[in-house]
């Protein structure tokens, strides 16, 4: 338990005061910068000191300038953390509508142009959901999302959710398939215990919806780059 009382404990440390001058600060000025880069070192540096080791290969391969959109599959509540920070530039993510009942964390996504997403699997709530990443977009701000939807329960690739590809097809912007692994040895799902090692996360080579005529065949291709990153077990 000593990596998980290190982690909550640094992020709590540095976060309290982070949020009271720096929310206040992006609310008068607009400028949400400062809380996003502050957010990303509390990260970086909690990891550091919980034995939480993030290795990244492919950055090269984001398009410099262009607004992408970072698929990845999802083993772990660590994997986040563990991403975001290695994205170039500023992203937003969808993320669970329930965390925006958490005290200043729901505040700080919302300004940093997090897209909450609805669980009920309602028509309406995906519509708005792509609707308001599609605005994060146009912004010039990456989005990021973790496309099975859910955390996978044995590390083996689950189905894709196809709200994403609507948004990558409506847009036509690039996507950036990710492959992550190691997390799922890390922390487990329902689990508060943290295990120091080593996440492993790679960049592919961005996939352009324009060269795909539909949807589904977009959606194929992003997998198939994902599982080519991933040790052969998890490739579902």
């Amino acid at each position: 338990m000593i990596a998980s009382l290190t982690l909550l404990g640094v992020i709590l440390i540095f976060s309290i005061p982070a949020a009271l001058v720096l929310i206040p600060f992006t609310v008068l000025t607009g400028n949400v910068t400062p809380l996003y880069r502050t957010s990303i070192w509390i990260v970086r540096t909690a990891y550091s000191l919980a034995g939480i080791r993030v290795v990244s290969e492919g950055r090269e391969h984001v398009p410099a300038k262009t607004a992408c959109i970072f698929m990845s599959n999802h083993l772990s509540n660590l994997d986040p953390p563990a991403l975001l920070p290695q994205i170039p530039g500023r992203t937003a993510a969808f993320f669970k509508q329930s965390l925006m009942k958490i005290p200043a964390l729901g505040y700080a996504m919302r300004l940093a142009g997090f897209v909450p997403v609805s669980r009920d699997g309602s028509a309406q709530g995906a519509q708005e959901s792509v609707a308001a990443a599609r605005k994060v977009l146009e912004s010039g701000v990456h989005i990021t999302t973790f496309v099975e939807g859910t955390r996978s329960k044995d590390g083996r690739l689950l189905p894709f959710k196809k709200g994403p590809f609507y948004l990558a097809m409506q847009t036509g912007a690039p996507c950036i398939p990710v492959s992550l692994w190691g997390t799922e040895g890390m922390m487990a799902k329902g689990s508060m215990r943290i295990t120091p090692g080593t996440a492993h996360i790679v960049f592919h080579e961005p996939v352009y919806p324009a060269n795909f005529s539909t949807r589904e065949d977009l959606l194929e291709a992003v997998r198939a780059a994902v599982a080519s990153g991933l040790p052969e077990w998890m490739r579902g």
